[in-house]
Parts: C-alpha cells; structure tokens; sequence
C-alpha cells in the first residue's frame, strides 16, 4: 500500500469509527508497524486534519457537530481526588475535553482526555493506577486546567458550582 493511500485509509477508518481506534488496531489493520502509524498521524495532523490522540486511541473530531458551550476551569486537587473530579463533570452532563498545566520549565503541556462518561472516567483513572503512573498535575502541585463541554452554559455554571462545593475548583 503506497504512503497517500495508507493515509486515506487512516482517515477513512476513523471517519467510520464511533469509538477511538488505537495506533497498535490501526497498524494491525493496515499492515504496517505502530511507528508508522504515528508518523502518517503527525502528516495528517500537519495537514489540518482534526485528528485528537487520546489516552484510549485516536478520534477524528467533526467540525460539523452542532456548536456547544465550552469553558477553561482552573482545578486544584490531590491525585486521589481524579475520578471525583471527572464524576461532577460527566454526571451533570458534561464532557471534559483535556486537561492542561503550566510547567515552569516546559511550558504548556495539553493532553486530550475526551471523557464523556462515568465509564471513561473509571478507565482513565483506571489506566492510572494499573500502571503506577501520576497524573499531569503532580507537575504543578495539583494545579491544572481542563476544557469542558456541555450543551449549556447553564450545565457548565452548574458543573463549577459543584466542582465549587467539593473544593475543587481553583
């Protein structure tokens, strides 16, 4: 398969998934290695393809979907507060997009989460655990950013009031 069609075929995959698709499924079904995979991805991406890399794999974000209410909170919390923090998002009905820190030395590091769910949210915390690792705001002392979505601005004033209440919100 030449490199432009195996590109089509990447963004055709996507386009056709309603869940992410990893770079190890991708690889797989177009008979490359994972490396290249990543490669086509960063070119795609170069090229203003709306492809997100999230912790469960890659999603190819529409630009067609119906404008919704987006807003950046500041959160502050301990790591075992996580699946808490996610909970007060999704269960008012909100989606939280990514979560970004302010490094004093790398700068801004932004990774896409994509957390639609209590079901998401237990995988990521999940994740977590399962491979011993700290979430992006040990960096900062528990400081850190998210990108939240929801279908109101009434959802999101309710999702700050709450994340106000469990003291988390920064």
């Amino acid at each position: 398969m030449e490199t432009l069609e195996r590109r089509e075929q990447i963004i055709k995959i996507l386009e056709q998934s309603q869940v992410p698709v990893s770079g190890t499924e991708l690889a797989k079904r177009l008979s490359v290695s994972r490396q290249v995979i990543v490669q086509d991805i960063a070119l795609l991406r170069a090229v203003n393809k709306n492809i997100l890399s999230t912790n469960k794999g890659y999603i190819l974000y529409h630009t067609s979907v119906p404008a919704r209410a987006r807003r950046s909170v500041r959160v502050k919390h301990r790591a075992d507060q996580t699946r808490e923090e996610l909970y007060c998002v999704v269960d008012l009905g909100g989606k939280m997009l990514d979560v970004v820190v302010e490094h004093e030395i790398y700068g801004q590091i932004m990774v896409d989460l994509i957390i639609s769910n209590r079901r998401d949210a237990d995988e990521f915390v999940n994740k977590v655990e399962h491979y011993k690792t700290r979430p992006l705001n040990a960096l900062t002392d528990g400081v850190h950013y998210h990108t939240i979505e929801a279908d109101s601005e009434e959802i999101l004033d309710e999702i700050e009031n709450e994340l106000k209440e469990k003291r988390i919100l920064d």
